[in-house]
């Protein structure tokens, strides 16, 4: 399913930024950032669940958000993007 993750990371400390890039990191090994804080992941159940321990283990809720937004399978229909892309889309083939 596609997942869309989006975050606002409380960076007027060191702690922050460091919290900043340690979620931005994890984000970027379960899928392709499209903004600054925004992510799309192809992910299935288990891989959801687990991401979702990760990046709420790295945040302090009192002062960062995580928002997870699930599109499911069929997000084709449900996703309209405008502009310069970003990238290799979120479920094409890598070559290397």
């Amino acid at each position: 399913m596609l997942v869309l993750i989006t975050y606002d990371v409380n960076t007027e400390t060191a702690a922050g930024k460091s919290r900043l890039r340690k979620v931005a990191k994890q984000c970027t090994n379960y899928g392709r950032r499209v903004q600054n804080s925004v992510f799309e992941c192809i992910l299935d159940q288990t891989q959801c669940i687990t991401l979702k321990e990760i990046l709420s283990d790295i945040i302090d809720e009192n002062v960062d958000s995580l928002r997870f937004y699930y599109l499911g399978n069929k997000y084709q229909t449900k996703v309209e993007h405008l502009g310069v892309d970003r990238g290799t889309a979120v479920d094409g083939a890598l070559i290397f």
